[in-house]
């Protein structure tokens, strides 16, 4: 029997498995969101206090609204007269552009997880896993002497 059908013999006994390993992967997308909007709120002014007096040869009068007052007086023919304004605060409406920013993160996470099979493997699968290693064995040691004692060139050294 030639020494390549006894390799090939030993290759097609020995048993031969992968290992996969469940793919994991950790991926994170973020999604931004950003709203404007125009909110309409209420600020209030005060209006200065200015006191203003004038002196005149008229009739006496006494004007009044909410952002001032008037006085006026006659004392030996002269006309006094008096404007003051009242501290008011006055509500104003005012628009400001209110940004929103707000972030999502949506992660997909993978986990390998083993899990055990519960029935047991029969005699003849044993037998072929143990008979795999064997093989294994036999066929490195068939190359290792096909190698080294079958060679020519190496026989004449």
């Amino acid at each position: 029997m030639k020494p390549s059908a006894i390799l090939l013999f030993a290759l097609l006994l020995s048993a031969c498995g992968t290992a996969r390993p469940l793919p994991s992967r950790d991926s994170a997308k973020v999604e931004v969101k950003t709203v404007e909007r125009v909110v309409r709120d209420t600020a209030y002014f005060e209006l200065p206090v200015i006191i203003e007096k004038v002196a005149t040869l008229d009739t006496a009068s006494v004007p009044e609204n909410k952002y001032a007052k008037s006085e006026a007086s006659v004392s030996a023919g002269v006309l006094h007269h008096s404007l003051q304004t009242k501290p008011v605060r006055e509500p104003v409406e005012v628009q400001t552009k209110e940004i929103v920013r707000d972030s999502l993160v949506y992660r997909d996470r993978v986990q390998t997880v083993t899990v055990e099979v519960p029935a047991k493997l029969s005699w003849w699968q044993t037998l072929k896993m143990k008979a795999g290693g064997v093989f294994m064995i036999l066929l490195i040691t068939a190359l290792i002497y096909i190698i080294l004692f079958n060679n020519p060139k190496l026989k004449s050294l």
